[in-house]
C-alpha cells in the first residue's frame, strides 16, 4: 500500500453531467471514495483543477491576455476545494484546504512543512490555486506538489476514461489500452496524460503516475492498495 499519495482530480470531474460548474452528487461521490481511502491510514493531498469553471487557453483564444486568463481559472479551483472540503467534513474527514494564492478569508496559505505535518497527522490537504502562477496548469501542480511533499505517486483520475490509450477512446472503436509504460513514451508519442511541463518533471525526478477512472466506485482505494487499475505510468 502507498503511504502518502498526491490524487489530481480535474474539474471536469467535479460538474457530472453539467456543462459547467459543480454537481453536488459527483461531489459527494469523491468524497466518500476519498473517506475509504482515508480509513486505510494512508496521506493524502489532492490537487483540484478548475476547467469546470474557467479555462485559462480558452479565454486566450477569446483575446483576453494569458496571465489574467490564468489567474481567473486558479480561483476555479478555489471554489471547487472548498466544495470538496465541505463534503469531506461532513463525513467527518480531517481535512485542510491550502492555496498556492493568499485568499485568507477562506484558504491558509501553502507552506511545504506546514502541509507535511498535516498529512503527518492524517489530514487530508487540498490544494488549491495551481502553482501561483500563470502558464502552468494544475497538472505541473500535482507534479510539483508530489515532488516537494515526497509522496509515492501520483493518482490522475479521470472522468470516464479508464487509462491511457494510443487514442481517443471515446471517438475510436479500436484504441489500445496501456497497462504500464514509461514516461519517456507518453512524451515521445505525444499521449495527452498531463501536459508535457507536468510529463517532463515527472519523468526526470522519477514520479510514477496511476491513469485511472475516478467515477467507477472504489477505484481510488484499490490503486492506493496496489491493485491493477487504469494504467501505470513509470
Amino acid at each position: 500500500m502507498y503511504k502518502r499519495v498526491i490524487i489530481k482530480m480535474s474539474g471536469e470531474a467535479l460538474k457530472g453531467s453539467s456543462d459547467l460548474g459543480i454537481e453536488p452528487k459527483m461531489v459527494n461521490q469523491y468524497a466518500k471514495q476519498i473517506k475509504k481511502a482515508h480509513e486505510l491510514g494512508v496521506e493524502i493531498g489532492i490537487v483540484v483543477g478548475g476547467g469546470n469553471f474557467w479555462r485559462g487557453k480558452q479565454a486566450e483564444a477569446l483575446g483576453m491576455g494569458r496571465a489574467q486568463a490564468d489567474y481567473m481559472g486558479m480561483l476555479g479551483t478555489m471554489m471547487n476545494g472548498l466544495a470538496l472540503q465541505d463534503a469531506l467534513e461532513k463525513l467527518n474527514v480531517p481535512v485542510r484546504v491550502a492555496s498556492s494564492i493568499e485568499i485568507k478569508q477562506v484558504a491558509e496559505p501553502y507552506i511545504r512543512r506546514k502541509a507535511l505535518k498535516a498529512l503527518s497527522e492524517k489530514v487530508v490537504m487540498i490544494f488549491v490555486g495551481g502553482t501561483g502562477l500563470p502558464y502552468f496548469s494544475t497538472d505541473s501542480a500535482a507534479s510539483l506538489r508530489a515532488l516537494e511533499l515526497d509522496a509515492d505517486v501520483i493518482l490522475m483520475g479521470k472522468n470516464g476514461v479508464d487509462g491511457v490509450y494510443d487514442k481517443d477512446p471515446r471517438k475510436y472503436n479500436d484504441a489500445k489500452k496501456y497497462t504500464e509504460m514509461t514516461h519517456k513514451i507518453v512524451l515521445e508519442k505525444g499521449l495527452e496524460v498531463m501536459d508535457s511541463t507536468a510529463a517532463s518533471l515527472c519523468k526526470d525526478n522519477k514520479v510514477d503516475i496511476i491513469v485511472f477512472d475516478m467515477l467507477e466506485e472504489g477505484n481510488i482505494k484499490k490503486a492506493i492498495l496496489g491493485e491493477r487499475v487504469g494504467t501505470k505510468i513509470v
